[in-house]
């Protein structure tokens, strides 16, 4: 996008496509979002309509209590096996930023974080470093922090596979991500307005680079065709990104001068909604991210059906306001309460919470019978097994 000291547009952009994030390119755009996404924790991503913030489809995914089921907490092991290998837990720092100064620090605290808890990291989309190779560093630092730990790339649907395979390579990348944002860059005013070619490119992407490919919406939720096609493109595994999370449709009209897509906002399906409705799809991993507020609801994930559970707006907010040694202990604070939860509903690894019963109920119960899923048997998962 380029405009000229009158304010005038090149015509690719619509007339009303005006943004303060925009005078200071990629740098200014990255640090906006870091700011709103922060602010989301706090405010939540829903905040500015009626409902309560705080609320969350998780809360309507319970699991049954059975009282004798429990067993011994030393023999849970939490070690979970993904496309792109062994991974020592269920849980993984998920895409956030990269692009400018200080996003590149953010991603090398988060790298450090990462690196001591022993999970893996996602980078921010890496496009600005395709435009613009003087940004490698503020990518690179992932690997550079995190020589020995899994690190996943991270394109839009545009990118080639040339552009893609540098990508990996920029940052040693164990996996690529592409994420799929068609609803932020409509709303985003310097956004792309073109999807057209997102599936060929995936297809081609999946072929070309030599680590597996994980395609993850960026909050607005993956339905079961998509998931299925994906499948088809030759993905190796499909995050949700369901609603309920960072809210990018909010994002992106808060960075408009009129803020007129607020109606947008509430789009999408959540997480759990998405897992259900992609529940027992062959041939392709599910990982789940998307409004993940604590241990809790990892194992509701994973008891959906999840292989292994993204979080990012949480653990940013940490970082930002507490620093990286309170993230690294509120990742490990994370992982011992889901060791705890699956010691109580008796899961000795997290592919057992998927026979725990669960109950299903309120706006992820009306969800079911929308989508001609019977919420029943979950009640009775085991008893059945």
């Amino acid at each position: 996008m380029t405009e000229d000291r009158t304010g005038s547009r090149t015509k690719d952009r619509a007339m009303n496509d005006t943004t303060s994030g925009t005078a200071g390119g990629t740098g200014n755009r990255k640090d906006d979002h870091v700011r709103h996404a922060v602010d989301q924790q706090h405010r939540g991503p829903d905040a500015g309509r009626s409902s309560d913030h705080s609320a969350s489809d998780f809360d309507s995914v319970n699991f049954v209590h059975h009282a004798l089921a429990g067993i011994d907490r030393d023999s849970v092991e939490l070690a979970v096996k993904t496309p792109a290998g062994m991974w020592q837990a269920p849980l993984y720092i998920n895409g956030m930023t990269g692009g400018s100064a200080g996003t590149g620090k953010i991603n090398g605290e988060l790298a450090v974080a990462a690196r001591e808890a022993r999970i893996p990291i996602a980078s921010g989309s890496m496009s600005a470093y395709l435009r613009d190779p003087s940004l490698a560093g503020t990518f690179r630092v992932l690997r550079d922090e995190n020589p020995d730990g899994v690190v996943i790339a991270n394109l839009n649907a545009n990118a080639t596979a040339d552009q893609a395979r540098r990508a990996v390579g920029l940052i040693e990348a164990n996996a690529l991500q592409i994420h799929l944002n068609a609803l932020q860059e409509i709303v985003m005013p310097e956004g792309d307005r073109d999807f057209a070619a997102w599936p060929a490119n995936i297809e081609t992407i999946a072929a070309a680079v030599e680590v597996p490919v994980i395609v993850k919406e960026v909050g607005f939720g993956l339905s079961l065709d998509t998931v299925r096609r994906l499948r088809e493109l030759g993905v190796a595994a499909a995050d949700v990104g369901g609603r309920g999370g960072t809210n990018f449709a909010r994002i992106e009209n808060e960075r408009r001068s009129r803020g007129d897509y607020a109606f947008l906002q509430s789009w999408g399906q959540s997480t759990p909604c998405c897992l259900l409705d992609t529940a027992g799809v062959e041939g392709i991993d599910i990982f789940a991210s998307g409004g993940v507020r604590s241990a809790l609801d990892v194992a509701r994930a994973l008891a959906l059906g999840a292989t292994t559970v993204g979080v990012a707006g949480r653990f940013l907010s940490v970082l930002m306001e507490q620093g990286t040694a309170a993230l690294v202990e509120e990742i490990g604070d994370w992982l011992e309460a889901l060791r705890r939860v699956m010691t109580v509903l008796g899961a000795a690894t997290p592919g057992d919470l998927a026979g725990c019963d669960l109950l299903l109920t309120g706006q992820v119960a009306a969800f079911c019978q929308a989508r001609g899923i019977d919420p029943a048997p979950y009640s009775t998962r085991s008893t059945r097994t």
